[in-house]
């Protein structure tokens, strides 16, 4: 696999596990116990905890690049291996 293409996989995991992990251990003002400030939705998390999830992010998306990275090097995993693909030959 080029560079262009491993940093564009990294970058598509990178935004799927973001969003995947943005909800975790998000809690309200109202469940935190602090005051729910004029003008802001009910809803909206307390604290949302913005960095530690990109550095999480970041290392579990580094994981599954490299899990890709191995099938794809290994053979495992190529275009021919999907099936509803037609064949290039």
């Amino acid at each position: 696999m080029s560079v262009i293409t491993v940093v564009a996989i990294y970058f598509l995991i990178w935004w799927l596990v973001f969003f995947a992990v943005l909800p975790v251990g998000v809690k309200t003002p109202e469940e935190d116990g602090s005051e729910v400030l004029q003008g802001t939705v009910e809803s909206a998390p307390a604290r949302p905890m913005l960095i530690k999830k990109a550095i999480a992010t970041s290392v579990i998306s580094g994981v599954i690049l490299a899990i890709i990275w191995w099938f794809v090097s290994t053979g495992q995993l190529s275009l021919d291996s999907i099936p509803f693909l037609p064949r290039f030959d």
